[in-house]
């Protein structure tokens, strides 16, 4: 946090959540103040994975389907839509915008309640691997400007789960796109902490999570997995003890000169 920048001291070794793609003063204070950072979300394997951010992911994608049926109903000012509908009336439509590990765990939850489901992304391989695994009826859509606005319009829930490691994200839904989606729909932007995918997306807190634009509730938290503690609490620590200990044991500079994982996840050293 902000008021924090003054505690950072040269010679500290930081190893967190950064997410400095979307953070310039946090980023120029790190430099001035020539810290050493590891961020979580940038340490990656050799195949590509990244294990420290992938459980947090998991659990962001399916609270985002927990607490997007809960933003639908209409005393949170939703359509008043039950996603899993019921004998007599249609389910909810839920748009999932990519299929990494945010994706595919929203959809997975989707699925389980009997959502319309419908999913965007750019690895048809990936997209197959769903329409094989999940239950129910999904819809798969190549990631084209046509596919993504044709679903935007039909979201009663709308996920942005589109991660560029390291970096923002594309804006894929417009301010247009927004003002043409149903009144009361839900925009949930996964993406955000990277800067968004959404247009009109903006950081919320715990506190206040949610904001009306153009008739559609958004929500923006960037620490979705913060509400659930008890159980992210304990798959974060698990993960990042390893390399945590490494750093300890090692130092920063033959930590990251013998681990390659460790080496691309840094961010800043010696200002």
């Amino acid at each position: 946090q902000e008021e924090e920048f003054a505690l950072l001291q040269e010679g500290q070794i930081l190893f967190s959540f950064l997410h400095l793609a979307s953070a310039r003063d946090l980023t120029k204070a790190l430099l001035e103040r020539k810290i050493r950072t590891v961020g979580y979300e940038t340490v990656e394997l050799d195949d590509g994975r990244l294990p420290l951010l992938a459980p947090m992911s998991q659990i962001a994608g399916k609270m985002a389907v927990q607490i997007g049926s809960c933003l639908l109903v209409r005393n949170n000012g939703g359509r008043g839509i039950l996603l899993s509908g019921i004998a007599g009336a249609r389910p909810g439509t839920v748009v999932i915008l990519g299929a990494g590990n945010v994706g595919s765990s929203a959809a997975m939850m989707a699925a389980g309640l009997r959502a319309k489901l419908i999913i965007i992304n750019r690895n048809i391989d990936r997209l197959k691997h769903l329409e094989e695994t999940l239950p129910g009826s999904i819809t798969t859509l190549a990631s084209t400007a046509y596919n993504i606005e044709s679903a935007v319009y039909e979201a009663d829930l709308l996920i942005g789960a589109v991660l560029v490691a390291g970096a923002k994200p594309p804006v894929l839904v417009s301010e247009e796109m927004v003002k043409k989606m149903k009144a009361g729909a839900v925009i949930i932007d996964v993406s955000v902490d990277q800067g968004g995918c959404v247009e009109t997306i903006r950081v919320t807190t715990h506190s206040e999570p949610t904001f009306v634009k153009h008739g559609v509730v958004h929500y923006g938290v960037t620490n979705i997995p913060g509400i659930v503690p008890h159980t992210s609490t304990w798959v974060l620590s698990d993960v990042t003890l390893p390399y945590a200990l490494l750093l300890a044991d090692l130092g920063f500079e033959e930590a990251v000169r013998t681990h390659r994982a460790l080496a691309k996840g840094v961010n800043t050293y010696g200002g």
